[in-house]
């Protein structure tokens, strides 16, 4: 579908979500973390949002299509995969040379958060 394509190829990272999605939301959260700003584009206020999702489901993303996250115009899945990605530390690798990604603002949280011995 054009639309996906013209908003994966002029945007680092795009998350496609529903308004009432609350793995939508904990994803948007976890970027917005991790110093991303994604577009984040919500299909259910599009009338074309049904087709995008068939679009999804059928680029690889599980069933619930959303959300469906772009790195670098490339489809990386939905929650669990996203998800997955971080806790194994491949997330950041992904962000990184897209120069959307302070590392020197992430690390130097985590170092802090490591030495109260907690996340603030």
């Amino acid at each position: 579908m054009e639309k996906i394509k013209s908003l994966v190829s002029e945007n680092g990272v795009v998350i496609f979500t529903k308004s009432t999605c609350c793995l939508c939301y904990a994803v948007t959260i976890l970027f917005q973390e991790l110093s991303v700003n994604p577009l984040v584009y919500e299909i259910d206020q599009d009338p074309q949002g049904r087709e995008m999702e068939k679009v999804f489901l059928k680029q690889g993303c599980n069933s619930p299509s959303v959300p469906a996250v772009y790195i670098a115009g490339k489809l990386v899945g939905s929650t669990n995969e996203v998800m997955s990605l971080h806790l194994s530390g491949s997330l950041i690798p992904l962000l990184k040379p897209l120069s959307i990604y302070t590392i020197v603002n992430y690390v130097t949280r985590v170092v802090a958060q490591n030495h109260l011995g907690h996340f603030e």
